[in-house]
C-alpha cells in the first residue's frame, strides 16, 4: 500500500494536501478504500459550508457499507469535486488523486497536527492486529 510521503493523515483515514494558493485538498486513503470496496456513491459537503476539525462532512458509499467523511482540520468549503461524485470509482483507482472536497483552513498551521506518513503506517499497521 503507498501512503505519500507529501500529504498528512487524519485517524479518520482521511489525507490533506495544502495546494499552492493555501487550500487544503481532502479525499480519503487507499487503505480507507481497500476497507470500503467498491465506491458507488459520493456525497460531498456544500461549497461555503463551514467545517469544525472532526466534523462529519461528506459519505462515501461503497457496495459493502456507507461511510461518514470527517473534515481533518477546520475551515470553509470552498471546492466539491464533482468529477469524483460522478464517478466513485475514480477514489478506487486512484485515491490520492482523487480528491473530494478542498477547505480554506481557519489556520493553516492544524495541518502539523496530522500524522505523516510514517506515523499513519504505523497507525494503520497497529489496527490491524
Amino acid at each position: 500500500m503507498s501512503i505519500p510521503a507529501n500529504l498528512k493523515y487524519a485517524k479518520s483515514h482521511e489525507w490533506c494536501r495544502l495546494e499552492a494558493d493555501g487550500t487544503v485538498s481532502v479525499g480519503i486513503t487507499h487503505h480507507a478504500q481497500d476497507l470500503l470496496g467498491d465506491m458507488v456513491f459520493i456525497e460531498n459537503p456544500t461549497v461555503g459550508r463551514k467545517l469544525a476539525a472532526g466534523e462529519e462532512c461528506a459519505v462515501v458509499e461503497s457496495v459493502k457499507a456507507a461511510s461518514d467523511v470527517y473534515a481533518p482540520i477546520a475551515g470553509e468549503v470552498v471546492a466539491a469535486n464533482a468529477d469524483v461524485e460522478a464517478s466513485p470509482e475514480s477514489i478506487n483507482q486512484d485515491a490520492y488523486a482523487a480528491w473530494m472536497f478542498r477547505l480554506k483552513p481557519d489556520n493553516s498551521a492544524d495541518l502539523d497536527g496530522l500524522m505523516d506518513a510514517a506515523a499513519y503506517q504505523a497507525f494503520v499497521d497497529s489496527e490491524a492486529h
